[in-house]
């Protein structure tokens, strides 16, 4: 007389099943490291954003390093040799389509930053001998490639921001930016 309710409980199921993702998080970690813009001692690079888009949602926003919500200085020639932390958070787990970078601001200087000052922060003090603002027609760069964020789990991902190949001289003492980073490692 009621076997309509195995029926319904299996369309209940499967409906929660096929409704997309489930709540569940794991934390992403995206570092960043630099092939160096060479005609600079400093490139300093502002960023106001760094996303995941989940497959099955919308972009999942990261805090930047230190829990930063404004946007991050980094001093690209301090990341030759080392890597830093560009963002990190929880996020949804599940499967991930691609990262959005977008840059904000970049100065090049003839100077470089104190040895002591870290590579990447909230406030950046420039150093003497600006040699120009570069002018960034574009700064948001999305980056291909897939990746999972597993439930309870941890991804990690090292970005390598190619000063040489993002900066171009453009004459009369102007240069411009078009970021070229691309993903070295998911892991």
């Amino acid at each position: 007389m009621h076997n309509w309710i195995p029926v319904l409980c299996l369309v209940v199921l499967l409906g929660a099943a096929c409704t997309g993702p489930s709540g569940q998080t794991g934390s992403l970690t995206v570092n960043l490291k630099d092939g160096p813009y060479a005609d600079a001692m400093a490139m300093l690079v502002t960023f106001k954003g760094v996303s995941a888009h989940h497959a099955d949602a919308e972009w999942q926003p990261l805090t930047f390093a230190g829990g930063v919500t404004t946007p991050l200085t980094c001093d690209l020639k301090k990341l030759v040799n080392v890597v830093d932390v560009l963002g990190a958070g929880q996020l949804l787990a599940g499967h991930y389509t691609q990262l959005r970078v977008e840059v904000q601001s970049a100065a090049l200087y003839s100077s470089p930053t104190p040895e002591a000052d870290p590579a990447c922060a909230a406030t950046m003090t420039p150093p003497s001998g600006l040699i120009a603002n570069v002018e960034i027609p574009s700064g948001e760069v999305k980056l291909n490639r897939q990746f999972t964020i597993p439930e309870g789990g941890a991804t990690k991902i090292l970005l390598d921001f190619d000063g040489d190949r993002s900066v171009n001289a453009m004459g009369n003492g102007r240069f411009s930016m078009t970021p070229v980073i691309s993903i070295v490692s998911v892991e």
